[in-house]
């Protein structure tokens, strides 16, 4: 089990454990039923009992407003039904994952899934029933060692086949760090081309999720964008988190697909069932605009659109949203061209502003299109901050603090 977060992840080493705390649960439900029955306050099944104490909790009622309030930072905007793709299926964003890579393993008898607890389906089911269906020897457990899985990967892609590990979360990344970026991202170029490990796809879920802390929230895209080598990976929703995934998996460079997971079952769209592909580094304008240009990845897009909305509905502003889905390489053309005509553009990322992918996207557009901007750059970006517990609705940029950005930028 990993710990150093606000919950504890559970392996089927701590099967045990959980049962007997719920044994011991049991137990207190047991006692608490027998005084409160000869108290008069309440009789009747356990399930009763705890229906009633969870009622009159004020630390419940408190919980329940808190979790309502982290759910609302923004709300889903499925994409219209594919058509180009064959027939479809309704998927959460991790039953797309899924359905990616049983189309990969059905299709490439090379390739091979491997992580922490993806045997067993994952912390987040995204591998459920893959085991069962390909054998043990193409979907199996791994070490707890993130540095191990990455290197195990590379020695795989060399060898030529498929390589798809699990990183169980993004924030647990950094002790492979070494393995991706001096090991993976450079084989090709040291090799003069002779090798590479550009089979090699590492999945992680990445983003905040409304109550992951510290270790369970981070988006560490941009440390791995400074790295030549690499293509790094967010999807919006289902739709793109298959068909990118199965991008990322074809692509003959070392990719690393960042899902969010805070969207694993909040995103819900029609999804094709067969295999199809999004062209990386492509961004794509989800909504035309004549008056500021909104950049995002991954969640934030969703928190942009619906900041694009408000917008227009309370200041007349009319915006363009692009989802830029590939960090690296990124599409810089698609951006350029679409402040050239807008004059304005605010960048939106969960991860702190200082030294965040933001600055990279800022700094080029202000190269390329400086006698285009009508106003300066605005970065609506996570604090400089460790990513807190109780305070997440206060770090994410939310979509007050980028209407208030919008605002300031129209009226400069």
């Amino acid at each position: 089990m990993k710990s150093g977060g606000p919950f504890p992840l559970f392996t089927s080493a701590t099967v045990s454990s959980v049962s007997d705390m719920a044994t011991a649960a049991r137990f207190l439900l047991r006692r608490a039923n027998s005084k409160l029955a000869l108290t008069g306050v309440a009789t009747g099944s356990h399930g009763s009992l705890g229906a009633t104490l969870l009622k009159v909790s004020p630390i419940f009622s408190s919980w329940t407003e808190t979790q309502r309030r982290h759910a609302a930072h923004f709300t889903y905007h499925p994409d219209p039904v594919p058509t180009q793709y064959g027939p479809t299926q309704k998927m959460n964003l991790f039953q797309s994952v899924t359905s990616a890579l049983d189309n990969t393993l059905a299709s490439d008898p090379t390739a091979v899934i491997f992580g922490e607890d993806v045997a067993f389906g994952g912390v987040f089911r995204c591998t459920v029933g893959l085991r069962d269906k390909y054998g043990k020897d193409r979907v199996f457990n791994t070490p707890l060692c993130e540095q191990g899985i990455v290197g195990f990967g590379i020695g795989v892609a060399v060898a030529g086949a498929t390589a798809i590990a699990e990183i169980q979360f993004a924030d647990y990344i950094f002790p492979a760090f070494d393995q991706i970026v001096n090991e993976a991202a450079k084989y090709r170029y040291r090799s003069g081309n002779l090798f590479d490990c550009g089979n090699l796809t590492i999945r992680a879920p990445w983003g905040c999720v409304g109550h992951g802390s510290l270790y369970h929230s981070q988006s560490p895209e941009a440390f791995f964008a400074h790295c030549p080598g690499l293509k790094v990976v967010i999807p919006r929703g289902p739709v793109q988190a298959k068909g990118l995934l199965l991008s990322c998996i074809a692509d003959n460079n070392p990719c690393i697909f960042f899902e969010p997971k805070i969207l694993y079952r909040a995103a819900v769209e029609q999804v094709p069932v067969e295999l199809y592909t999004i062209p990386l580094s492509q961004a794509e304008v989800l909504q035309e605009g004549s008056d500021i240009t909104l950049v995002a990845w991954g969640t934030q897009i969703h928190v942009m659109r619906e900041v694009a909305d408000m917008a227009q509905e309370k200041l007349g502003v009319s915006c363009e949203v692009i989802d830029l889905q590939t960090i690296l390489p990124w599409d810089i053309e698609a951006v350029c061209k679409s402040v050239v005509k807008t004059g304005r553009l605010l960048v939106s990322h969960e991860a702190p502003i200082t030294g965040g992918f933001a600055a990279e996207i800022s700094s080029t557009v202000q190269e390329e299109c400086f006698l285009n901007l009508e106003a300066p750059i605005a970065r609506v970006c996570g604090y400089d901050t460790p990513f807190p517990h109780i305070f997440e609705p206060f770090y994410i940029p939310d979509k007050w603090k980028c209407f208030d950005a919008i605002k300031r930028m129209i009226n400069y």
